[in-house]
């Protein structure tokens, strides 16, 4: 079955992990603008980042997104 990312789920992650868009981005060493970006659907997270980010907030890879199953 094939998928389409819908909306990043990525702020809802860091509510249920206690952590902010702050301690984040320091943690990754990624600016807080970049990681708003993915939070606001301006960016979709290369896979690499979507890794770094998942372990980091304690979640699965395919929880940071909707996912849509696509005929």
């Amino acid at each position: 079955m094939k998928f389409e990312l819908g909306r990043c789920l990525l702020q809802e992650r860091l509510n249920e992990s206690d952590m902010t868009l702050e301690e984040l981005s320091r943690q990754l060493r990624y600016k807080p603008e970049r990681i708003l970006d993915y939070i606001d659907n301006q960016r979709v997270m290369p896979l690499k980042t979507a890794i770094s980010i998942a372990n980091s907030v304690g979640c699965n890879v395919q929880d940071l997104y909707e996912l849509r199953p696509i005929d």
